[in-house]
Protein backbone atom coordinates (compact mmCIF):
# COMPACT_ATOMS: atom_id res chain seq x y z
CA UNK A 1 0.00 0.00 0.00
CA UNK A 2 1.58 3.34 -1.10
CA UNK A 3 -0.20 6.79 -0.07
CA UNK A 4 1.11 10.41 -1.42
CA UNK A 5 0.63 13.46 1.03
CA UNK A 6 1.88 16.44 -0.78
CA UNK A 7 5.69 15.67 -1.34
CA UNK A 8 5.13 12.74 1.23
CA UNK A 9 4.85 9.20 0.61
CA UNK A 10 4.24 6.39 3.12
CA UNK A 11 4.23 2.80 2.05
CA UNK A 12 3.16 -0.12 3.99
CA UNK A 13 4.19 -4.15 3.20
CA UNK A 14 2.95 -7.04 4.87
CA UNK A 15 5.86 -9.51 4.81
CA UNK A 16 4.37 -12.16 5.90
CA UNK A 17 1.92 -12.62 8.90
CA UNK A 18 2.80 -10.54 11.93
CA UNK A 19 5.62 -9.18 10.03
CA UNK A 20 5.11 -4.90 8.55
CA UNK A 21 7.39 -2.71 7.03
CA UNK A 22 6.59 0.32 7.07
CA UNK A 23 8.90 3.32 4.62
CA UNK A 24 8.03 7.12 5.45
CA UNK A 25 9.37 9.96 3.07
CA UNK A 26 8.95 13.07 4.31
CA UNK A 27 9.98 15.75 1.56
CA UNK A 28 7.87 18.63 2.54
CA UNK A 29 8.43 21.68 4.74
CA UNK A 30 5.85 20.46 7.31
CA UNK A 31 5.56 17.79 9.37
CA UNK A 32 3.55 14.62 8.57
CA UNK A 33 1.55 12.68 11.01
CA UNK A 34 1.00 8.97 11.24
CA UNK A 35 -0.58 6.55 14.13
CA UNK A 36 -1.72 2.98 13.87
CA UNK A 37 -2.85 0.90 16.75
CA UNK A 38 0.15 -1.87 17.68
CA UNK A 39 -0.86 -4.39 20.57
CA UNK A 40 2.13 -5.82 23.01
CA UNK A 41 2.78 -8.99 21.11
CA UNK A 42 4.99 -6.68 18.45
CA UNK A 43 8.41 -5.31 18.62
CA UNK A 44 9.00 -2.15 17.30
CA UNK A 45 12.31 -1.37 15.44
CA UNK A 46 12.63 2.30 13.95
CA UNK A 47 15.46 3.25 11.75
CA UNK A 48 15.96 6.73 10.72
CA UNK A 49 17.88 7.07 7.66
CA UNK A 50 17.68 10.91 7.95
CA UNK A 51 15.93 13.68 9.73
CA UNK A 52 13.97 13.61 12.48
CA UNK A 53 10.87 11.77 13.84
CA UNK A 54 8.96 12.41 17.33
CA UNK A 55 7.02 9.72 19.26
CA UNK A 56 3.86 10.59 21.15
CA UNK A 57 2.69 8.51 24.50
CA UNK A 58 -0.17 8.95 26.49
CA UNK A 59 -1.78 11.84 24.54
CA UNK A 60 1.31 13.78 24.05
CA UNK A 61 2.87 13.47 27.83
CA UNK A 62 5.26 11.65 27.06
CA UNK A 63 7.75 11.93 24.11
CA UNK A 64 10.94 10.81 22.61
CA UNK A 65 12.88 11.30 19.81
CA UNK A 66 14.46 9.10 16.91
CA UNK A 67 17.42 10.88 15.62
CA UNK A 68 19.48 11.28 12.26
CA UNK A 69 21.10 7.60 11.82
CA UNK A 70 19.72 6.48 14.98
CA UNK A 71 18.11 2.99 15.80
CA UNK A 72 15.26 2.93 18.68
CA UNK A 73 14.04 -0.75 19.50
CA UNK A 74 10.72 -0.92 21.63
CA UNK A 75 9.20 -4.05 23.62
CA UNK A 76 6.64 -4.06 25.97
CA UNK A 77 4.77 -7.05 26.69
CA UNK A 78 2.62 -5.29 29.58
CA UNK A 79 1.38 -2.59 27.99
CA UNK A 80 -0.07 -1.02 24.04
CA UNK A 81 2.77 1.16 22.27
CA UNK A 82 0.50 2.09 19.53
CA UNK A 83 2.69 4.21 16.86
CA UNK A 84 1.27 7.87 17.24
CA UNK A 85 4.55 9.63 15.17
CA UNK A 86 5.34 13.05 13.64
CA UNK A 87 7.21 12.72 10.91
CA UNK A 88 9.57 16.30 10.97
CA UNK A 89 10.90 17.44 7.84
CA UNK A 90 13.19 15.94 4.91
CA UNK A 91 12.94 12.61 7.45
CA UNK A 92 13.53 9.13 5.92
CA UNK A 93 12.55 6.79 8.25
CA UNK A 94 11.95 2.49 8.11
CA UNK A 95 10.20 1.01 10.46
CA UNK A 96 9.87 -3.23 11.54
CA UNK A 97 6.64 -4.12 13.37
CA UNK A 98 6.75 -7.94 13.87
CA UNK A 99 5.68 -10.30 16.49
CA UNK A 100 7.56 -11.86 19.06
CA UNK A 101 6.28 -15.08 18.05
CA UNK A 102 7.90 -14.57 14.64
CA UNK A 103 11.16 -13.01 16.04
CA UNK A 104 11.64 -16.05 18.11
CA UNK A 105 11.52 -18.18 15.42
CA UNK A 106 13.59 -16.19 13.73
CA UNK A 107 16.78 -16.72 16.05
CA UNK A 108 18.25 -20.25 17.03
CA UNK A 109 18.49 -20.48 20.63
CA UNK A 110 21.92 -19.52 20.80
CA UNK A 111 20.78 -15.81 19.97
CA UNK A 112 19.93 -15.46 23.78
CA UNK A 113 22.20 -12.17 23.91
CA UNK A 114 19.83 -10.69 22.57
CA UNK A 115 18.40 -9.50 25.93
CA UNK A 116 14.41 -9.80 24.90
CA UNK A 117 15.01 -13.32 23.43
CA UNK A 118 16.57 -14.59 27.14
CA UNK A 119 13.85 -16.71 29.01
CA UNK A 120 14.62 -14.63 32.40
CA UNK A 121 13.20 -11.60 30.19
CA UNK A 122 10.39 -12.71 28.67
CA UNK A 123 8.01 -10.88 30.14
CA UNK A 124 10.02 -7.63 30.55
CA UNK A 125 9.54 -4.21 28.40
CA UNK A 126 13.08 -3.74 26.48
CA UNK A 127 14.47 -0.35 24.56
CA UNK A 128 17.39 0.34 22.62
CA UNK A 129 19.16 3.29 21.33
CA UNK A 130 21.95 2.58 18.49
CA UNK A 131 23.55 4.13 15.97
CA UNK A 132 22.75 2.74 12.60
CA UNK A 133 25.50 0.39 11.41
CA UNK A 134 27.29 1.38 8.09
CA UNK A 135 26.19 -2.06 6.35
CA UNK A 136 22.71 -1.96 8.16
CA UNK A 137 23.09 1.44 6.39
CA UNK A 138 23.49 0.05 2.82
CA UNK A 139 20.65 -2.40 3.55
CA UNK A 140 18.15 0.70 4.33
CA UNK A 141 19.26 2.76 1.18
CA UNK A 142 19.01 -0.47 -0.95
CA UNK A 143 15.12 -0.81 0.82
CA UNK A 144 13.94 2.53 0.27
CA UNK A 145 15.76 3.15 -3.50
CA UNK A 146 14.38 -0.15 -4.76
CA UNK A 147 12.68 -0.08 -8.00
CA UNK A 148 12.36 -3.55 -8.60
CA UNK A 149 8.88 -4.42 -10.38
CA UNK A 150 5.86 -4.92 -8.55
CA UNK A 151 5.84 -8.37 -9.36
CA UNK A 152 9.03 -9.31 -7.49
CA UNK A 153 9.13 -6.48 -4.86
CA UNK A 154 7.81 -7.82 -2.20
CA UNK A 155 9.97 -11.11 -2.43
CA UNK A 156 12.73 -8.62 -2.73
CA UNK A 157 11.82 -5.89 0.48
CA UNK A 158 11.49 -9.49 2.65
CA UNK A 159 14.30 -11.02 1.38
CA UNK A 160 16.28 -7.77 2.48
CA UNK A 161 14.52 -6.84 5.62
CA UNK A 162 16.21 -10.37 6.56
CA UNK A 163 18.91 -9.30 5.80
CA UNK A 164 18.56 -5.80 7.62
CA UNK A 165 17.97 -8.06 10.73
CA UNK A 166 20.99 -10.42 10.47
CA UNK A 167 23.25 -7.09 10.11
CA UNK A 168 21.33 -5.61 13.11
CA UNK A 169 21.60 -7.81 15.90
CA UNK A 170 24.49 -9.74 14.48
CA UNK A 171 26.84 -10.53 17.29
CA UNK A 172 30.40 -10.51 16.71
CA UNK A 173 31.83 -13.10 18.93
CA UNK A 174 35.24 -12.23 19.82
CA UNK A 175 33.53 -8.58 21.39
CA UNK A 176 32.02 -10.78 24.19
CA UNK A 177 33.38 -8.65 27.30
CA UNK A 178 33.64 -12.46 29.20
CA UNK A 179 36.16 -14.09 26.69
CA UNK A 180 37.39 -10.42 25.69
CA UNK A 181 40.33 -9.06 28.19
CA UNK A 182 40.79 -6.06 26.33
CA UNK A 183 37.21 -4.77 26.13
CA UNK A 184 37.70 -5.34 30.08
CA UNK A 185 39.77 -2.33 30.27
CA UNK A 186 37.31 0.35 30.09
CA UNK A 187 39.54 2.70 29.20
CA UNK A 188 40.85 0.82 26.44
CA UNK A 189 37.22 1.10 25.05
CA UNK A 190 37.38 5.11 25.61
CA UNK A 191 40.24 5.70 23.42
CA UNK A 192 38.86 3.36 20.54
CA UNK A 193 35.78 5.75 20.66
CA UNK A 194 38.05 8.48 20.27
CA UNK A 195 39.99 7.28 17.58
CA UNK A 196 36.38 6.47 15.66
CA UNK A 197 35.75 10.19 16.17
CA UNK A 198 39.06 11.50 14.80
CA UNK A 199 38.86 9.55 11.62
CA UNK A 200 35.46 10.77 10.93
CA UNK A 201 36.54 14.55 11.89
CA UNK A 202 39.61 14.16 9.49
CA UNK A 203 38.24 11.87 6.75
CA UNK A 204 39.13 14.09 4.08
CA UNK A 205 42.63 13.51 5.55
CA UNK A 206 43.02 10.69 7.48
CA UNK A 207 45.89 10.04 10.00
CA UNK A 208 47.74 6.43 9.25
CA UNK A 209 47.18 3.79 11.76
CA UNK A 210 50.31 4.54 13.51
CA UNK A 211 49.37 8.40 13.62
CA UNK A 212 46.25 7.43 15.27
CA UNK A 213 47.88 4.83 17.67
CA UNK A 214 50.00 7.95 18.94
CA UNK A 215 47.51 10.16 19.26
CA UNK A 216 45.49 7.75 21.37
CA UNK A 217 48.02 6.06 23.38
CA UNK A 218 47.44 2.86 22.11
CA UNK A 219 50.13 0.62 20.15
CA UNK A 220 48.83 -0.39 16.63
CA UNK A 221 47.93 -4.39 17.54
CA UNK A 222 45.49 -2.63 20.11
CA UNK A 223 44.11 -0.12 18.50
CA UNK A 224 43.13 -2.39 15.27
CA UNK A 225 41.85 -5.27 17.36
CA UNK A 226 40.12 -2.86 19.84
CA UNK A 227 38.09 -1.48 16.70
CA UNK A 228 37.39 -4.36 14.85
CA UNK A 229 36.03 -6.06 18.22
CA UNK A 230 34.06 -2.53 18.62
CA UNK A 231 32.63 -1.47 15.10
CA UNK A 232 32.98 -4.84 13.49
CA UNK A 233 35.09 -3.96 10.53
CA UNK A 234 38.82 -2.21 10.69
CA UNK A 235 39.69 1.52 11.08
CA UNK A 236 39.48 2.22 7.07
CA UNK A 237 37.06 -0.11 6.08
CA UNK A 238 34.85 1.73 8.92
CA UNK A 239 35.82 5.16 7.57
CA UNK A 240 35.09 4.23 3.73
CA UNK A 241 31.21 2.79 5.07
CA UNK A 242 31.07 6.32 6.67
CA UNK A 243 32.33 8.44 4.00
CA UNK A 244 30.09 6.64 1.35
CA UNK A 245 26.84 7.32 3.71
CA UNK A 246 28.14 10.91 4.44
CA UNK A 247 28.25 11.42 0.75
CA UNK A 248 24.86 10.26 -0.08
CA UNK A 249 23.51 12.75 2.15
CA UNK A 250 25.66 16.04 1.31
CA UNK A 251 24.25 14.69 -2.62
CA UNK A 252 20.89 14.50 -1.59
CA UNK A 253 20.91 17.78 0.15
CA UNK A 254 20.92 19.09 -3.32
CA UNK A 255 23.58 21.93 -2.01
CA UNK A 256 26.98 20.39 -3.69
CA UNK A 257 27.71 19.01 -7.22
CA UNK A 258 29.59 15.49 -7.78
CA UNK A 259 32.99 17.05 -7.59
CA UNK A 260 32.42 19.05 -4.44
CA UNK A 261 31.00 16.03 -2.26
CA UNK A 262 34.10 13.90 -3.65
CA UNK A 263 36.69 16.94 -2.40
CA UNK A 264 34.44 17.16 1.39
CA UNK A 265 35.77 13.65 1.92
CA UNK A 266 38.77 13.06 0.54
CA UNK A 267 38.76 12.65 -3.29
CA UNK A 268 40.74 14.62 -5.09
CA UNK A 269 39.69 13.32 -8.54
CA UNK A 270 35.77 12.59 -9.26
CA UNK A 271 36.52 9.32 -11.19
CA UNK A 272 37.72 7.59 -7.34
CA UNK A 273 34.71 9.04 -5.90
CA UNK A 274 32.28 8.20 -8.35
CA UNK A 275 34.28 4.52 -8.81
CA UNK A 276 33.80 4.49 -4.71
CA UNK A 277 30.59 5.43 -4.70
CA UNK A 278 29.11 2.78 -7.28
CA UNK A 279 31.21 -0.10 -5.66
CA UNK A 280 29.04 0.65 -2.27
CA UNK A 281 25.65 1.74 -3.51
CA UNK A 282 25.70 0.15 -6.86
CA UNK A 283 24.84 3.23 -8.78
CA UNK A 284 26.82 6.42 -9.60
CA UNK A 285 26.44 9.61 -7.69
CA UNK A 286 24.74 11.29 -10.56
CA UNK A 287 22.41 8.58 -10.92
CA UNK A 288 21.97 8.40 -7.42
CA UNK A 289 20.62 11.84 -7.33
CA UNK A 290 18.36 11.73 -10.56
CA UNK A 291 16.48 8.78 -8.98
CA UNK A 292 15.69 11.65 -5.99
CA UNK A 293 14.87 13.81 -8.06
CA UNK A 294 12.08 11.28 -10.19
Amino acid sequence: MLKNIEESTFEETILENGFYLFHFQNQSNKTQNFAREINSSFIQIHFCLKGNSKFLFNNGSYTFDVLDNRCILLYNPQRELPLNLEIKPKTTLVSLIISIEKFHSLFSKEAEYIPFLSSENTNKKYYDDSEIKPMVGIVLQQITNSQVSSTIKNLYLKGKVYELLSLHFEKDTSSNDEYCPFLVDEQNVIKIRKAKDIIINKMAEPPSLQELANEIGLNIKKLKEGFKQIYGDTVYGFLLDYKMEHARRLLESNQYNVNEVGLQIGYSTASHFIAAFKKKFGTTPKQYVMSLNQ
